[in-house]
């Protein structure tokens, strides 16, 4: 069994180390959230005093952080700790160039290195069902693949370096736009007294189906497990999905991509997450888009009195 060194315990972090450990890794993690590395803690993760300590002897790093520049930063501080041929695993979602960079940094140090982005939220990382999309060389990919199967179900190869990240961002842009279609699907659906549940048995079986509706299904009812069941309180937070969509902006933008529903929905959701969707889960936009109807409704309605 591997020694593996674990940074970043939040809501992503934390299970899929808990699953490393479970299959029996020697796991070190740290956090800079006291209360996030006691609940690691419980689940059997060693917490070590920094980022360096965590790395320190580990023959695999893993990496789920918030941003591209913290992702660099992390993995500069940390390189100098691992021994050559030691393999970095960032499963962070970050921008292309800083993945690349990250990369960079792990072969300056004689180190393999992977970008390994995550699909399936907080429910797939803690029951080990994630899929990754795994960006690298052929020989890291083989190092990583091991560890990679016990806190996934699926690993694909996406190519060299930012690959992974490239199609977690594509991905995402489609997850983003698709709970958009989904939400005025059954807005529209309820203004024509089609009643919720006959709207999803429906779409949930014809070319409307998409992961959006028959997992994250907007409203309650249909799917229990939804966050539309639990007021939506975060599964995959509404500014995740908001950095997630400026993200696949800016790759369009470099790139030269025309990605107009892309930058539709990401303008959407920034005024979502802007209007008090902070900390409310991206199917929460549905009520958002509700608002907006209700606004735009009641000047019209106040002219006519």
């Amino acid at each position: 069994m591997a020694k593996i060194g674990f940074i970043g315990l939040g809501n992503m972090g934390a299970p899929m180390a808990a699953n490393a450990v479970r299959a029996g890794h020697a796991v070190r993690g740290y956090d800079i959230a006291a209360a996030r590395c006691a609940e690691a803690a419980a689940q059997g993760v060693a917490i070590a005093a920094d980022v360096g300590d965590a790395a320190s002897g580990a023959d695999i790093v893993v990496t789920m952080l918030n941003a591209g520049a913290t992702v660099v930063d992390v993995w500069t501080r940390v390189a100098p700790r691992l021994a050559p041929g030691a393999l970095m695993i960032d499963s962070s979602t970050i921008d292309v160039d800083s993945a690349r960079r990250a990369h960079a940094v792990a072969a300056e140090a004689g180190l393999l290195s992977l970008d390994a982005p995550v699909s399936g939220g907080v429910e797939g990382a803690t029951a080990g069902t994630l899929t990754f999309m795994v960006g690298g060389s052929e020989q890291a990919f083989a190092k990583g693949q091991p560890l990679l199967a016990v806190m996934g179900r699926r690993i694909v190869h996406c190519g060299g370096p930012g690959a992974g990240d490239a199609a977690k961002i594509c991905n995402n842009m489609i997850l983003g736009v698709s709970m958009i279609a989904v939400s005025e699907a059954f807005i529209l659906g309820e203004s024509l007294g089609l009643s919720r549940q006959a709207l999803f048995d429906v779409a949930s079986n014809a070319s409307g189906q998409c992961y959006a509706l028959t997992t994250h299904c907007p409203v309650p009812g249909p799917v229990p497990g939804s966050a539309a069941n639990r007021d939506y309180r975060p599964g995959f937070a509404a500014e995740l999905m908001a950095k997630d969509l400026r993200l696949s902006q800016d790759c369009a933008r470099s790139s030269g991509a025309p990605t107009p529903i892309g930058a539709a929905a990401s303008a959407l959701y920034e005024r979502f997450v802007d209007a008090g969707g902070r900390g409310v889960d991206y199917a929460g936009v549905i009520r958002f888009i509700r608002e907006m109807e209700e606004q735009e409704r009641a000047p019209i309605a106040k002219a006519g009195e």
